[in-house]
């Protein structure tokens, strides 16, 4: 059933994982192909997919000209309702090429703004929910318990939430790496039906 007309969303999908092939990857697209089914406008990207730099060369501390696939990135971020984001946790955060996205596009004017005499930035980016599909080979309750979830606290606490993105919903899906054909589409189906809620 499609949802009313009110409840129809603009959807982003960011697969931030470099590899051409990955569950990942495949999670995004189930994501996408059940959301729009649903009736909801939805953009998938692939950042490996695009050109540009990884590193911010010159911090806040210059300008450093965005190449138009950031341009463009930026703009479906303004234009999106709610963020999906798919990714690996490799060593305890994300990748370079998601990291180096954010570092590129995340910027003052953009994301926030600080204003003489305040210390904590205005949000540039309120209105918007996000989802995280977070891919691991550690087993998600060690990641969460033991190794503290580095990689939930950075995407949550320091990168969306600080831009005024909330709330900020993750799912995990692990291990990978010993996961069956069965569990892979068990997450699949699971993904589909976030998307089709557009949650």
């Amino acid at each position: 059933m499609s949802p009313n007309p009110s409840q129809r969303q603009r959807i982003l999908i960011i697969n931030g994982n470099p590899k051409p092939s990955s569950l990942c990857r495949a999670l995004a697209e189930r994501y996408a192909q059940a959301a729009a089914q649903a009736g909801h406008s939805v953009e998938l990207i692939h950042l490996s997919e695009l050109q540009f730099k990884l590193s911010l060369d010159l911090g806040y501390q210059g300008e450093q000209v965005l190449e138009p696939d950031l341009q463009r990135l930026q703009q479906a971020i303004q234009a999106a309702e709610h963020l999906v984001w798919a990714y690996p946790v490799w060593w305890g955060s994300v990748p370079a090429l998601l990291k180096g996205a954010l570092d590129r596009i995340l910027l003052p004017g953009f994301a926030f703004k600080y204003h003489a005499g305040k210390t904590i930035p205005e949000k540039l980016l309120k209105g918007r929910s996000a989802r995280l599909l977070v891919c691991m080979d550690t087993p998600p309750w060690y990641f969460r318990w033991f190794q503290r979830a580095p990689a939930h606290h950075m995407m949550r606490r320091t990168v969306l939430e600080f831009c005024g993105i909330q709330p900020v919903r993750i799912s995990e899906f692990g291990p990978v790496l010993s996961s069956s054909p069965v569990q892979r589409e068990r997450w699949l189906a699971r993904v589909a039906r976030l998307g089709a809620e557009a949650h």
